[in-house]
C-alpha cells in the first residue's frame, strides 16, 4: 500500500529588506543589554578611534606652537664663522662662545626673511644644535633643512639606433619562432605554414626547408653540443632534427596539447617544453623518456628558458606567475607574482645574473638566483609583448602584437628607440605584429619574425653619434614597484 504522500508547504518568499530587518533584529536580541532601544555611546572608544584617526591623517603634520624668536644681537659676536645660529626654545642654553658641543651643520640654504643683517650675504649654514629638544626641531621647516639630493637612478648608456636593413620572403604563414645556429652562418624560422626554414645570415638566401609537423611551429632550438635541431608545434609533437641527414631521428611524446615554448639546457643533455597543458617538460634527449612532469601552473606555460645553476628551469605562463624549478627534484623553488597579465616573454642576460620578463602591464627586472624584483622599465608599450631579447652591449627588444619594436638601456630601463613595423605590400595594417625576436651569437644581427609572414633583420645604425641622437632621459619621481 503506497505511503500517504505530505504535501510540502511553499516558502514565502520575503525581500531583503525585511530580511536585514530580521538578522538585525538577532543581532540585538543577542548582544544588546537592553533590549528596545540601541545602546549608550561609548565615549571612550569613540574618543580612542578619533585620536587613532588623527594620528594617522595629520601625524606627520604637527601645529606650530611659537614662532621662532629672534636671535641676540650678542650672537653676532660669538665664533669666527659666518654662521646663522639657530635659536632653541625656552629654556635650552644658547650656542655660547668657546663650546664644543656636537652640531649639525646643513647647507647651504637660503636665510630667513628678517635676519637679512646677519652675517654675509649670500648662502648661509645653518647650525642646529644637539641639545635642543624635539619641539624646537618641529619649528622649523623641513624643506629649509634639507639638501635637494640628486637623483640616484642610473644614467642610460648611449646606444645607436637600430634600422631595418634586410627584409625575408618565403613562409606561407605567420613566422612564429626563430634561432641561431652556434656558428652563426645560418639561422632557423618556424611558421604556421607547418615548415622549417633554413636561411643564411649574410645574404638572406634560403638554404634549406623541413616538412614534417602538421600544425605551425612554434618553438625551435638549435644545439650547440650536437648536431641536433629541435622543434614543438601546436601539433603537440616535439621533434628532434639531424642537420647531417636533414630528417627527424627523434620524437617526443607526453603533451596533451600545443606546445608553445622550447629550451635547451647548456650543460645537460636536457629538453624542456613547456604548452598549454600547463607543464613544462624534461626531456631526455637520447632516450626520449620524460625525467619529469613540472606541474604548478594554472594556466599555459608559454616562455621558459634554462640556466647552468640554480634556477636552472624558469616559466612564464598566462596565469601571470613566474616559476624557478628546482631540477632535481621536479619541484617549484619560487614563485614570482609581481605581473598582473600573462608573462608571455621572458630573457635572460647573456652576462649578468639577472632576466626581464614581459607582460601586457609592464616590462619587469628581476635578479637572480633569488628572483628579486630589481625595477620596472620605465615606458609601458601598452600592448600584448610575444617576444624578448638582449645582447651582452645591454640593449634588449621587446615586439609586441601590434608591430611595435622598442629598444632599452638594459641597465636604467630606458627606452631610447620606439618604432614601428611595415608591413610588406598586399598586407593588412592588422597583420604588423611580432611574434619572435633574436639576436645573432655576436649580438650585433637582429631579426624579428612577423604576421605580414616576413622576417626582418636589423642592425645598428653606422652614422648615428650622440650628437645626431641626444640622450632624451629624464629620471623617474617616483619607482613604481608594480
Amino acid at each position: 500500500m503506497p505511503a500517504p504522500t505530505t504535501e510540502i508547504e511553499p516558502i514565502e518568499t520575503q525581500s531583503l529588506k525585511k530580511l536585514s530587518n530580521k538578522s538585525l533584529k538577532r543581532a540585538l536580541d543577542l548582544f544588546a543589554p537592553v533590549h528596545g532601544q540601541f545602546p549608550p555611546p561609548d565615549l571612550e572608544a569613540k574618543q580612542i578611534r578619533l585620536s587613532h584617526k588623527m594620528k594617522v591623517a595629520y601625524g606627520g603634520v604637527e601645529p606650530v606652537s611659537q614662532p621662532p624668536r629672534q636671535p641676540d644681537r650678542s650672537n653676532e659676536q660669538t665664533g669666527t664663522s659666518n654662521a646663522l645660529a639657530l635659536p632653541g626654545p625656552e629654556g635650552s642654553k644658547s650656542v655660547q662662545k668657546g663650546v664644543t658641543e656636537n652640531a649639525l651643520v646643513v647647507g647651504p640654504t637660503l636665510q630667513p626673511k628678517g635676519l637679512n643683517n646677519i652675517g654675509p650675504s649670500g648662502k648661509s649654514t645653518t647650525i642646529i644644535p644637539a641639545t635642543g629638544s624635539s619641539s624646537y626641531q618641529r619649528n622649523l621647516s623641513t624643506a629649509a633643512l634639507m639638501e635637494r639630493i640628486p637623483s640616484r637612478w642610473p644614467r642610460p648608456e648611449w646606444h645607436a639606433p637600430w634600422k631595418n636593413y634586410r627584409v625575408i620572403q618565403g613562409h606561407l604563414g605567420w613566422v612564429r619562432s626563430v634561432a641561431f645556429d652556434p656558428s652563426n652562418e645560418w639561422f632557423c624560422t618556424g611558421s604556421a605554414d607547418r615548415t622549417i626554414k633554413i636561411w643564411d645570415v649574410a645574404t638572406g638566401v634560403l638554404k634549406l626547408t623541413l616538412t614534417g609537423h602538421i600544425e605551425q611551429v612554434r618553438g625551435l632550438a638549435v644545439s650547440n653540443r650536437h648536431t641536433y635541431m629541435f622543434s614543438a608545434g601546436d601539433d603537440k609533437q616535439v621533434k628532434c632534427w639531424d642537420l647531417e641527414q636533414n630528417k627527424v631521428i627523434r620524437s617526443y611524446h607526453g603533451h596533451l596539447s600545443g606546445v608553445y615554448c622550447l629550451a635547451l639546457h647548456p650543460t645537460l643533455d636536457v629538453l624542456l617544453t613547456g604548452g598549454r597543458d600547463s607543464v613544462c617538460r624534461v626531456w631526455d634527449i637520447r632516450t626520449k623518456m620524460q625525467i619529469f612532469a613540472l606541474t604548478g601552473h594554472e594556466n599555459t606555460v608559454c616562455s621558459v628558458f634554462t640556466r647552468p645553476t640554480d634556477p636552472q628551469v624558469v616559466t612564464g605562463s598566462h596565469d601571470t606567475t613566474i616559476k624557478f624549478w628546482d631540477l632535481r627534484y621536479g619541484r617549484t623553488m619560487a614563485t614570482l607574482t609581481h605581473h598582473k597579465k600573462s608573462v608571455r616573454a621572458m630573457t635572460l642576460h647573456p652576462k649578468e645574473n639577472a632576466f626581464a620578463s614581459a607582460s601586457a602591464d609592464n616590462t619587469k627586472k628581476f635578479s637572480l638566483p633569488k628572483g628579486e624584483f630589481c625595477h620596472n622599465m620605465l615606458s609601458q608599450q601598452k600592448t600584448i609583448i610575444n617576444a624578448m631579447a638582449v645582447n651582452e652591449d645591454g640593449v634588449m627588444v621587446t615586439g609586441g602584437d601590434n608591430g611595435s619594436i622598442w629598444f632599452w638601456d638594459w641597465k636604467s630601463g630606458h627606452s631610447f628607440q620606439q618604432s614601428e613595423t611595415i608591413v610588406q605590400p598586399g598586407s593588412l595594417e592588422s597583420e604588423a605584429g611580432i611574434y619572435a625576436a633574436c639576436y645573432d651569437q655576436t649580438g650585433t644581427r637582429l631579426v624579428t619574425c612577423e604576421a605580414d609572414k616576413t622576417i626582418k633583420m636589423w642592425k645598428e645604425d653606422e652614422n648615428a653619434t650622440p650628437e645626431t641622437h641626444p640622450i632624451n632621459f629624464k629620471p623617474p619621481k617616483e619607482i613604481r614597484r608594480f
